[in-house]
């Protein structure tokens, strides 16, 4: 169980990185599309997945045609239209308020995965101390406005749908890899980076800027360099280790651990824009981590 907690708070931190990629680019008209940022980020996860996959074909077997087929699926729900949508999302509305309503993925995966003994009453404390601090951090963050207020509202529309993607993904991939305990985590999050590997390339080529123009940029070493990162750290690294979390532990905890995301990507947030966060931040952020120690001690 603690390899799972760790592995899982590992994975958030990783994560978080996501948050703040989309505002180290030129984003936009003239910059970079959101689909240029998610299919680079992908392309290097499902290049080193085949790498990895590909040197390991003598311990390790291919998966069948049904094992491929979920993690095509899951792949869509979990990485390329999640992030997609999250992107978007981001472009819109800012870093803030996307990340509070990713935040909340913790509660939707909570409710929907609870264990069939674990009481509803056990699970309440963790519960209002995460929505405590989800309210608290929303009502003290202070949203800057960026273009038309339709804008901001489509970013809402983008992240809320990106939530949904990301919350059925989570409970159906721990329910996948519960059901094949034959499949170990590394593997598992090498099929599913292959699988989103070549989403992304079609992705791209069917709506991505061209390759001429994308070499043309300026900042096209800092695209790079973000691509790298999210794609070998937040992507396949973070799939890894939430594979090991989710065979480890329960549906609900997994979702209640996915509260470390939201406070790294804050903590990121804070770090880019030179800011502190303010004191009802700070007691925001106490409160998502003593929602996470309540449900840990729930589920013992």
């Amino acid at each position: 169980m603690l390899i799972g907690i760790l592995a899982g708070l590992a994975a958030g931190a990783l994560w978080g990185l996501v948050f703040v990629a989309p505002r180290m680019l030129n984003m936009g008209e003239g910059g970079y599309s959101s689909i240029d940022l998610s299919a680079g980020r992908f392309a290097v996860y499902g290049a080193l997945a085949a790498v990895v996959m590909l040197a390991g074909l003598r311990t390790r077997r291919l998966p069948t045609w049904r094992q491929a087929a979920a993690a095509l699926l899951l792949s869509v729900l979990g990485f390329s239209g999640y992030y997609l949508l999250l992107v978007l999302a981001i472009r819109d509305a800012g870093t803030e308020v996307p990340t509070l309503i990713i935040g909340t993925i913790p509660l939707w995966v909570m409710l929907l995965g609870k264990p069939q003994g674990l009481r509803w009453a056990a699970l309440l404390p963790g519960l209002a101390l995460t929505l405590a601090g989800l309210l608290l951090m929303m009502d003290s963050t202070q949203q800057a406005a960026h273009g038309p207020a339709s804008n901001f509202w489509r970013g809402v529309a983008f992240v809320t749908a990106s939530m949904v993607c990301w919350t059925t993904f989570a409970i159906l991939n721990s329910a996948w890899l519960k059901r094949h305990t034959e499949v170990n985590a590394t593997d598992w999050a090498n099929w599913l980076g292959i699988a989103t590997g070549l989403g992304a390339l079609l992705m791209w080529l069917a709506a991505g800027s061209s390759l001429s123009v994308l070499t043309a940029r300026e900042d096209l070493p800092v695209f790079a360099l973000l691509c790298l990162a999210t794609g070998v750290g937040s992507a396949w690294l973070a799939t890894i280790l939430w594979n090991l979390a989710s065979q480890r532990l329960s549906a609900s905890l997994c979702g209640q651990l996915i509260v470390s995301e939201t406070l790294f990507a804050l903590l990121y947030s804070f770090v880019w824009n030179g800011l502190w966060p303010t004191p009802l931040q700070q007691v925001a952020c106490v409160l998502f981590t003593l929602g996470i120690l309540a449900s840990i001690r729930a589920h013992r």
